[in-house]
């Protein structure tokens, strides 16, 4: 899926969708307010958006797992598996399974830490505590109510904001701004400030600054003056291909597909074709790449980044405030 153009401004095509959008609210409320969340016996961080589609989750969730390895933690990842067909809980590992079984994201993170797909969350959380997790990281589910969250943190893209402020099929919020965020204690703002973040501000809720760096500062420096052939399967294509030309790069060629895409082998030669006649490096994003696995061509170059905190000590100080030490390791 692909945001459509008007849940960027409001516009009359808004405005008349809005009752279905005050209906999809109206059940998300309804649902919470039904829902009886299970407590795990471990800390769970939730790393949610409000809009549908990227804001930068997974870079957030894969730097908090590094911030919680560091502190001698044994954290996992859960995440619902989006575009693959297992529904789990299931443990990923990357030697056996692929992008069609556990999706493109759950690759990414069984990398960093272990990871569980699961559809029913509250059953991948119990499979994680029981395998030894001492703290569990969600990828998404901010708006599930199945598990309780000991800390939310929403995640927003700076340039793109809340879109046109309405809630989904009006605009691309999944609940309204200020019921998302009453259930926060953070907000995590990814980039250079753009729209409708005063309203944000208004809200009072603390503000972690961050942006995305090459992870390969090689790569990234040689892209300077480069041409590329960009292609990319994620939440905002634009995201990945404002981040090339932001480097240097010439972009002479650009596809954006769907977020999760799966690539068939006709797709990729196809691409391939097209950066050979127009002389240029194919190149896409990580999250693309793990949907190729081994079958990646060699001259396919894969931008990586990684999550850069601008006061990374104010989040720690934050995490202090969980019981970050597992029951089966506290001292008795």
């Amino acid at each position: 899926m692909q945001a459509p153009d008007f849940w960027h401004h409001d516009g009359p095509l808004a405005r008349l969708l809005t009752p279905l959008g005050l209906a999809y609210q109206l059940a998300g409320a309804a649902r919470r307010a039904v829902s009886r969340p299970w407590r795990a016996p471990v800390p769970v961080i939730c790393i949610g958006n409000l809009v549908a589609g990227g804001a930068g989750k997974t870079p957030v969730v894969l730097a908090l797992l590094a911030l919680l390895k560091d502190r001698g933690l044994k954290p996992a990842a859960l995440t619902r598996g989006y575009g693959g067909s297992a529904t789990g809980p299931l443990q990923v590992d990357p030697a056996r399974h692929d992008a069609a079984k556990v999706g493109d994201e759950a690759l990414l993170l069984a990398a960093a830490a272990t990871t569980w797909v699961a559809r029913d969350r509250v059953d991948g959380a119990r499979e994680a505590v029981d395998e030894g997790a001492e703290v569990l990281v969600m990828d998404d589910g901010f708006q599930n109510p199945g598990l309780r969250k000991d800390l939310s943190l929403l995640v927003i893209d700076a340039a793109y904001g809340l879109g046109n402020g309405r809630v989904m099929p009006a605009g691309p919020l999944r609940e309204t701004a200020e019921s998302g965020f009453a259930r926060a204690d953070a907000i995590v703002l990814i980039g250079e400030t753009g729209n409708n973040l005063m309203e944000i501000r208004a809200k009072g809720l603390p503000i972690f600054r961050a942006r995305l760096a090459p992870r390969d500062a090689a790569l990234a420096a040689s892209l300077n003056g480069r041409r590329v052939f960009a292609f990319a399967g994620i939440g905002r294509p634009k995201k990945f291909f404002d981040t090339l030309s932001a480097l240097g790069a010439e972009i002479v060629g650009r596809e954006a597909f769907a977020d999760h895409q799966p690539y068939t082998a006709a797709i990729l030669e196809r691409l391939r074709a097209a950066a050979a006649a127009a002389g240029a490096q194919l190149i896409t994003t990580a999250k693309d790449a793990a949907r190729f696995g081994p079958g990646a061509p060699p001259d396919l170059a894969v931008l990586d980044v990684a999550l850069v905190w601008e006061d990374k000590d104010a989040l720690l100080r934050l995490l202090e405030r969980l019981p970050l030490t597992s029951p089966r390791t506290a001292p008795r």
